[in-house]
């Protein structure tokens, strides 16, 4: 066995360790940071297979803003626990079913290179000097520059959307008008009251 797949085998030991421990953990801040250590795992992966630019996307991605954002989220509201875990024997079947056809899928998938004819073709070995994350970005900016345009227009247009959604004014929203508290003088804010000296 070389380094290479020694490597592989430890990060897919944690991988496959921390992902049992999102889904089994009872407080959803450590499988929230058990999710965390997956997706770095996962991003070692990607390394080994020199898909950098895959691997720094994910942790830069999922690590760096949507997992803070869900650690946010789950510090900052009051969740009970107790009534979250009422429904999990009612939905143990259909999760297990789910469960079984991904891992049915997996197996077809990754055992028609062992036990089938094989539908992928081996890729050719690299060039000296390929840069992956290059040649990535010459197809993004050549053969699919209008794809990538109309991907970046639609999240614009849902970034848009968002913050109108969030910054239109509702009759029972509390909110704050700059403009007033600028220009608001010591007279409207201030009274004074004059009052006798108290004496002895």
């Amino acid at each position: 066995m070389d380094f290479k797949t020694f490597v592989f085998y430890f990060l897919a030991t944690i991988l496959v360790v921390a992902a049992l421990r999102v889904i089994t953990a009872r407080n959803p801040v450590h499988a929230a940071m058990f999710l965390v250590l997956s997706f770095f795992t996962a991003g070692g992966i990607w390394l080994l297979l020199n898909a950098e630019f895959l691997a720094i996307t994910l942790i830069l991605v999922y690590v760096g803003a949507v997992m803070v954002l869900f650690l946010f989220v789950v510090m900052m509201l009051d969740i009970n626990l107790e009534r979250l875990r009422e429904g999990f024997w009612g939905n143990l079947l259909p999760g297990l079913i789910v469960g079984g056809l991904m891992l049915a899928e997996m197996l077809a998938v990754v055992g028609a290179k062992y036990f089938g004819p094989s539908v992928v073709p081996t890729p050719p070995a690299a060039a000296a000097g390929y840069s992956n994350t290059k040649e990535l970005g010459r197809l993004i900016y050549t053969e699919y520059v209008y794809p990538f345009e109309l991907a970046a227009v639609i999240l614009l247009v849902a970034i848009i959307a968002a913050i109108a959604l969030t910054m239109r004014r509702r009759k029972d929203t509390k909110y704050q008008d700059a403009a007033s508290q600028i220009a608001v003088k010591r007279r409207d804010r201030v009274r004074l009251v004059s009052m006798p000296a108290e004496k002895e």
